[in-house]
């Protein structure tokens, strides 16, 4: 049996019955790190050029970030020149810390050192691994062996550090594979390195708590890190960082949990690009703050120029449901939601607190068009063709040929396969609905009012074959509704009728629609004209023509026939 779950052991949770951090709300942003040039780099299949390299460095800097880990200058000769162009073309803004990783190895952080010479600020990231399988399994090391390997690499960097006083160091450790480490094993080792830094007479140190490799649900990080923070010397003088990774797909709640346990900065990589499953998306994690009114203090409102540099610098796409930075991720196809969209942006007006059904943050906020949001296919309703309709052509309908208009496209929907857009459904309703019957056209009327009501003269046709009927009512269409029906021999009643102003931006200014009844069946028109008399004539007219084209020949001798 190659599928067995019996070969693996759940994660043992810590014993803690003091946790405070469940209790706890993000109310501010934490420290950020970008870390796409190192270890976003090194996991893809065809690793950055210095010009994709210097591309996604730009991006950084425009969105905000204040520290970004540029590479491993002493492993990658790429990563050294790289490093080696951003101090001595002055492209490092003064207020950006770059970030080099080095293991705890002699050679390597002397390389390290070289390839930071003259910059203003750096964080020399140091690390070697703690965890358990990898004592045991790949060092063959016991845990004092493994400490002093830390405590060398320490050493040597603070000593690399002194003979470059120019410099504003900052000091990073992190024990690698920190969440398959003993705790009070990880404690050791992190106050034996902050013995020789000591943060607490000035120097500044970062102590990064990686989840290498995400091994457990986020509520047991959080515990670890809170334990860490409750038993490490020194915590009010050094701040604490993590690092999380995807492999559970909780490297973001990991993350914010993390910062509510008790962590001050964190490392992740824009859209989450790293090994494995990936690293801790930063846009999300980022944007999640900013739904909840905190400042993200990064500027995400050009999703598109992010998504775009990203892509072009990693050559991977983006999912087109990626929280936040997709192209579907504020798109509604569904009936009901559509409906509920349209009816809470209706009401939405700007300076309003957000509270708008199925979107948790405004999609303007990213660069996005509203048309984005509602598209229509087979499992639309009314709501969202109704939504295209006013968003697009300013034309609102009423509910009940909303109903029925949405049938149409829904049909259409279903046998195209696919989604309907915003050109072809107004193709749809001029077809089915504003579309003149041949010989139907208004070409003039007349309205008088007398103590019987109201005297309807109207004249339609084309060309030289030119109708004109009379007839009376309550209103203009009772009035000219009992003159057709005098001229065609028919019977016809008013199912539903309504009449709109248009906004600005049309070449109408009023619509009508309006539904017939006759011999048993209904027949729906619109009309778009000047004034809604006009616009109300006209649609009446297209309704009774769509019925009289249903016997052609017969109508045909009427209107060879017809006096008025």
């Amino acid at each position: 049996m190659s599928f067995d779950h019996r070969k693996y052991r759940p994660f043992s949770p810590i014993g803690k019955r003091d946790r405070r951090w469940p209790d706890q709300v993000i109310e501010k942003a934490p420290l950020w790190c970008a870390v796409d040039l190192r270890d976003g780099n090194q996991a893809l299949v065809k690793p950055m050029n210095v010009d994709q390299k210097q591309q996604m460095f730009d991006l950084l800097v425009k969105l905000g970030f204040k520290e970004i880990e540029i590479g491993f200058p002493a492993a990658s000769q790429p990563d050294f020149d790289f490093c080696r162009r951003l101090i001595e073309e002055g492209r490092i803004p003064d207020d950006v810390r770059v970030q080099v990783l080095t293991q705890a190895r002699p050679e390597l952080i002397e390389r390290t050192f070289e390839a930071l010479k003259g910059a203003k600020q750096a964080i020399v990231h140091l690390y070697n691994s703690t965890s358990t399988v990898q004592r045991q399994q790949v060092f063959k090391l016991d845990k004092a062996g493994i400490r002093d390997i830390a405590v060398r690499g320490a050493e040597l960097v603070k000593a690399l550090a002194t003979k470059e006083p120019g410099v504003e160091w900052t000091f990073q450790y992190s024990p690698e594979s920190f969440t398959g480490t003993e705790l009070d094993y990880a404690v050791e080792v992190i106050d034996a390195v902050n013995a020789v830094w000591q943060p607490q007479n000035g120097q500044r140190v970062i102590i990064n708590l990686p989840a290498t490799v995400e091994m457990a649900t986020p509520n047991v990080f959080a515990d670890q890190v809170e334990w860490v923070c409750d038993h490490m010397q020194h915590r009010a003088h050094i701040e604490i960082s993590v690092h999380t990774h995807n492999d559970r797909g909780c490297g973001v709640a990991a993350a914010e949990l993390a910062v509510m346990a008790g962590a001050d900065r964190v490392e992740g990589t824009l859209l989450g690009n790293g090994e494995r499953t990936g690293n801790m998306d930063l846009v999300t994690m980022a944007m999640n703050l900013y739904s909840q009114g905190i400042d993200p203090e990064l500027d995400l409102s050009g999703m598109a120029e992010i998504t775009d540099v990203v892509e072009r610098c990693t050559e991977i796409s983006t999912h087109p449901r990626h929280p936040y930075a997709g192209d579907l991720v504020f798109t509604a196809f569904s009936g009901s939601h559509q409906d509920a969209i349209r009816k809470c942006l209706a009401q939405y007006r700007p300076g309003d607190a957000w509270q708008v059904a199925y979107l948790p943050i405004d999609p303007a906020d990213l660069g996005r068009r509203y048309e984005e949001v509602v598209r229509i296919n087979s499992q639309s309703g009314k709501g969202g063709v109704a939504h295209v309709l006013e968003r697009d052509y300013k034309i609102s309908l009423p509910r009940w040929l909303q109903i029925e208009f949405s049938k149409v496209v829904q049909q259409e929907a279903e046998q195209t396969g696919g989604e309907i857009n915003s050109l072809e459904i107004h193709r749809l309703f001029e077809q089915h609905y504003l579309a003149v019957p041949q010989g139907w056209r208004l070409k003039s009327y007349d309205l008088h009012r007398t103590d019987e009501g109201v005297q309807a003269q109207a004249e339609f046709g084309e060309g030289a074959s030119i109708s004109a009927v009379r007839g009376q009512g309550q209103g203009a269409v009772e009035a000219l509704a009992e003159a057709l029906e005098r001229r065609q021999g028919i019977t016809l009643s008013v199912d539903a009728y309504e009449e709109f102003a248009l906004g600005e931006g049309t070449n109408a200014n009023a619509l009508a629609c309006i539904r017939l009844k006759i011999g048993g069946r209904s027949f729906t028109a619109g009309a778009l004209a000047e004034d809604t008399t006009s616009a109300t004539l006209q649609a009446l007219l297209s309704a009774v023509g769509r019925h009289a084209a249903l016997a052609p020949a017969r109508t045909q001798s009427i209107v060879e026939s017809a006096v008025g």
